[in-house]
């Protein structure tokens, strides 16, 4: 379920002074029901080994399903026409990274996994919050998944994409993959998170 942008700005997450100059783009409520301390669990299947992930430029992306696979195969395309997902123009070449702003007790902290998703890198892990980065000539991204109560006695997942467009050829790029991401995209992800932590 999509939530409004206050769900995740209303909360006391770390994300916030680590990258306040990134907006908020998305914000879903994941259709994992648990207990407070099964964030590790959650980000495990997004993490090396998850299933169904389909071929990306440096690796697989862990959304299934055709349409999905169909959209991510011509993104990949279109990256390699016109040079947007080039190395330097990566996190650590034509962006910091988000490391780099940790304070000392995030720095620190046991390192959490990377993604297999297009390439997504670790910035940190608390007890109930993770975060990672990505970046591209188009935007640098992060994906940000916390563990929230969820108002009956138990908590859930909610995923936030927090965006920094590459000026306005940026900004026009993600106002074009927006109906993508609703119709094709997040209905996928979402559905596939649902089945594989009933399975598990």
């Amino acid at each position: 379920m999509r939530l409004p942008k206050t769900a995740h700005t209303s909360r006391p997450w770390r994300i916030h002074e680590i990258a306040p100059d990134f907006q908020v783009e998305d914000v879903w409520a994941l259709p994992t029901p648990g207990g407070p301390d099964d964030l590790p669990r959650l980000i495990r299947q997004f993490s090396p080994g998850g299933e169904d992930a389909a071929p990306g430029p440096s690796g697989p992306t862990p959304v299934p399903g055709l349409l999905p696979r169909a959209l991510f195969a011509t993104r990949w395309k279109l990256g390699a026409w016109f040079g947007w997902d080039r190395p330097d123009a990566g996190v650590g070449t034509r962006v910091d990274s988000l490391r780099d702003r940790l304070p000392a007790d995030l720095r620190d902290a046991p390192r959490g996994p990377d993604l297999r998703a297009v390439p997504f890198t670790f910035v940190f892990q608390t007890h109930d919050e993770w975060a990672a980065e990505m970046a591209n000539r188009t935007v640098h991204t992060v994906m940000h998944i916390g563990w929230v109560p969820d108002g009956a006695g138990g908590h859930r997942g909610q995923m936030a994409v927090l965006v920094k467009p590459n000026g306005a050829f940026g900004a026009a790029y993600m106002a074009a993959i927006k109906p993508f991401r609703y119709l094709g995209v997040y209905p996928a992800l979402l559905k596939s998170i649902a089945h594989r932590w009933q399975a598990a």
